[in-house]
C-alpha cells in the first residue's frame, strides 16, 4: 500500500502524487521521496541527479525542453516554494497522446510532484515570485542531448495563462525552434 494518493493524468504514464503532510504550528514534515512507496504507487525511477531552480521573477518561462535519445530522462519534479504553471507534451512518437499537452499547478501549498516519463518535453511559468523547483532525474545531464521546443509552437497549441509578450525567456528559450524542426528521435516504449 503506497503513502502517496496517485492521480492519472490525460497523459499516459504521467501521474500525480500527493504525499501526506504531519504538521502542527510550527510547520510540517512529509516524506519527500520514497523508493518502496513509489514503487508500490507504480512509478519505478532510479534517481541519479536532483536539480534545483530558483526563478526570481513571476512570468518568467522555462521551456519547453526533452534530454532526448539515451540521454532522456523520467524526472519527479516539485515546487518548494511559490507556485508554477506546468506544461507536459508528449513526444514519443507511437505513443498513444503523441502531440497532447497537459498542464498542472505546483505549488507549496499543494505539495504535489509531478512524475514525469521519458520521452516528454518539460517547460513551467512561474505565477509568483521566488520559486524554488525541484528536479530527480534518473539520468545525467547531457547538454548534447538537450533538445529544445518552442514553447508556442503551432502544433500543440498551448493555452499558457499570460500573453507571451509579457512572459520573461532566456535567449535561448526565446529562439527554440518547433518540434518539426527539433529533430527529437523519442520512439515510445524504446527509450
Amino acid at each position: 500500500m503506497t503513502k502517496y494518493n496517485v492521480i492519472d493524468t490525460k497523459l499516459q504514464d504521467v501521474k500525480i502524487l500527493e504525499q501526506p503532510y504531519f504538521g502542527d504550528s510550527r510547520g510540517f514534515l512529509t516524506e519527500d521521496y520514497s523508493v518502496k512507496d513509489l514503487l508500490s504507487a507504480g512509478i519505478d525511477i532510479n534517481v541519479v541527479l536532483e536539480f534545483h531552480s530558483y526563478t526570481a521573477n513571476a512570468g518568467t518561462l522555462r521551456g519547453l525542453h526533452i534530454q532526448d535519445g539515451i540521454h532522456s530522462q523520467a524526472k519527479l519534479v516539485r515546487v518548494i516554494t511559490g507556485v508554477v504553471y506546468d506544461v507536459l507534451v508528449d513526444v514519443r512518437k507511437g505513443s498513444p497522446t503523441f502531440g497532447h499537452w497537459q498542464s498542472f499547478i505546483l505549488s507549496e501549498s499543494n505539495g504535489r510532484q509531478l512524475y514525469v516519463p521519458r520521452g516528454f518535453a518539460h517547460g513551467w511559468l512561474a505565477l509568483s515570485d521566488n520559486v524554488n523547483f525541484t528536479y530527480k532525474v534518473d539520468n545525467y545531464y547531457a547538454p548534447e542531448s538537450e533538445t529544445p521546443i518552442a514553447f508556442d509552437d503551432p502544433m500543440f497549441n498551448i493555452e499558457w495563462p499570460i500573453a507571451p509578450e509579457k512572459m520573461i525567456l532566456s535567449d535561448k528559450d526565446r529562439h527554440n525552434p518547433n518540434y518539426v524542426d527539433a529533430g527529437i528521435t523519442a520512439i515510445y516504449g524504446e527509450i
